[in-house]
């Protein structure tokens, strides 16, 4: 053992490197192990969402938006550009160099708060050591008095449509196709699925999704869901449900698929194919054999409600565990992990973990279904509120989708909040901090919002729960 810490972070995504920092900022001498590598070569720290998820696809998602307004939204303000073009090798490499931005922005805080960084493949051995192997092979063993696993996640890879990084391609091939397919293919109507189809259909791609559910947006409030998939049609994404993929074959003239629907065997030619069906936890190689660590069915680190593995100082945090794959969620779990080993009072509610997808209209929520209220008998009461009725929103033109507030039909607490338009990314966190501290529709319906702003949607709706909303009928 080459050297002895209070805590090694094997991963350095969003759960890892905010478990480090907070870890060292209560005066733990901390390190941190990951192996993933930038552009350059080097070592490249912030995980899957830095590096080629969350920051690259919103850096792609405002690009394209940019893009696709010339055409479609500035016509409607007076405004008329002609000829317009794209530079694929600006259009890429601004993503990059803001993917840069940030992960060189992680190795700064880890130097300002005196984390020691180890680049390699880091694997858990019994007695909370872990063993560092480097690209070129070689090994290293440091030892601690807590291990924090936060491993992350990678692409379920479907074993009739292989990754082959030029014409099946995961989540970061989708970010670095060098031209705009004319046909993309995408498998799974999930997040990526969508956010990606939305990028490579606005810069003028034709875009077919195949989901083999027969809901669009399952895990989303189903009235948000169908006016989603609404206007996700308008815009061109060629959404098809209960469809299964069987085959991809890639030949001279592109991607040939086969898949099935309630019509029967289909065919599709598609340039490039996205699969996008989901990510499993990257376990691999993580634990020795003798660690005590113990994986559950689908390959995650099992833990109890305050993410310790049951083996003595060693926790597990973020995709690499039970919960929603989410990088807020892993952080806001790192930070807590970090805060339990000093021994004060972390907390994560993972009932006010929102979620996002970052398509145009945006869909954010929080909280229960209304499906999910009702299948678990729990009385409620349902506020709306459209954007249609929002001047902020409205003169934007951007006047589509509404805010769905659930509230206990007997103590008005706030149970779910649900949105599809514009901006909701940001405004599901006011609901979040309603919902943090048990405050009801009336809390919301009682707040003096800022006119004209969109927030107005999520205050009309708090009041649409007890049918007083001023700006439509009740």
């Amino acid at each position: 053992m080459s050297d002895k810490f209070d805590v090694i972070v094997i991963g350095a995504g969003p759960a890892g490197y905010v478990a480090a920092i907070r870890a060292a900022q209560l005066g733990l001498k901390t390190a941190c192990v990951d192996a993933f590598t930038g552009k350059d070569g080097k070592q490249a720290l912030g995980g899957t969402c830095l590096n080629v998820g969350c920051i690259p696809s919103k850096a792609l998602l405002d690009s394209s938006r940019q893009y696709w307004n010339i055409a479609h939204n500035l016509p409607v303000h007076g405004i008329s550009v002609k000829d317009a073009k794209v530079d694929m090798a600006t259009f890429i490499g601004r993503k990059d160099k803001i993917v840069k931005q940030f992960t060189g922005g992680i190795g700064q805080l880890f130097k300002a708060n005196k984390v020691t960084p180890f680049f390699g493949t880091g694997k858990l051995l019994k007695g909370n050591q872990v063993e560092i192997t480097a690209a070129d092979g070689g090994k290293q063993t440091i030892g601690a008095t807590n291990v924090i696993l936060a491993s992350g996640s990678v692409p379920i890879e479907l074993p009739f449509a292989k990754f082959d990084g030029k014409n099946i391609v995961d989540n970061a091939g989708a970010l670095d196709f060098t031209e705009v397919p004319k046909r993309l293919g995408v498998i799974g109507a999930g997040v990526i699925g969508l956010e990606l189809g939305s990028v490579w259909r606005r810069m003028g791609s034709e875009v077919t999704i195949i989901e083999a559910l027969p809901d669009f947006l399952s895990v989303a409030d189903a009235d948000i869901a169908k006016l989603a998939a609404k206007e996700f049609a308008k815009q061109g994404l060629d959404i098809k449900l209960d469809a299964k993929l069987n085959k991809a074959e890639v030949k001279k003239d592109g991607v040939h698929l086969t898949y099935t629907d309630k019509s029967g065997e289909q065919q599709l030619v598609v340039d490039k194919l996205l699969v996008a069906v989901g990510r499993r936890a990257y376990t691999a190689g993580l634990l020795a054999d003798d660690t005590g660590v113990k994986l559950d069915e689908r390959g995650r680190i099992l833990v109890d409600e305050h993410c310790h593995t049951g083996v003595d100082g060693v926790w597990a945090i973020g995709d690499a565990v039970r919960g929603p794959m989410l990088a807020h969620k892993g952080s806001e779990e790192g930070v807590a992990v970090a805060e339990w080993i000093a021994g004060k009072a972390g907390h994560v509610n993972y009932d006010t973990v929102p979620f996002v997808i970052y398509t145009e209209p945006e869909v954010a929520w929080a909280g229960k279904t209304e499906k999910e209220l009702k299948d678990a008998g729990i009385p409620y009461r349902v506020g709306t509120f459209p954007f249609a009725a929002i001047g902020r929103a409205v003169a934007m033109n951007e006047a589509v989708g509404q805010v769905k507030m659930l509230a206990h039909a007997d103590t008005d607490r706030i149970l779910g909040v649900h949105m599809v338009g514009p901006g909701v990314s940001e405004l599901i966190a006011e609901c979040v901090v309603a919902m943090e501290f048990k405050g009801s529709s009336e809390d919301l319906a009682r707040i003096v919002h800022a006119h004209p702003t969109l927030s107005e949607a999520v205050h009309e709706a708090a009041l649409s729960v007890d049918k007083r909303a001023i700006h439509k009928g009740n």
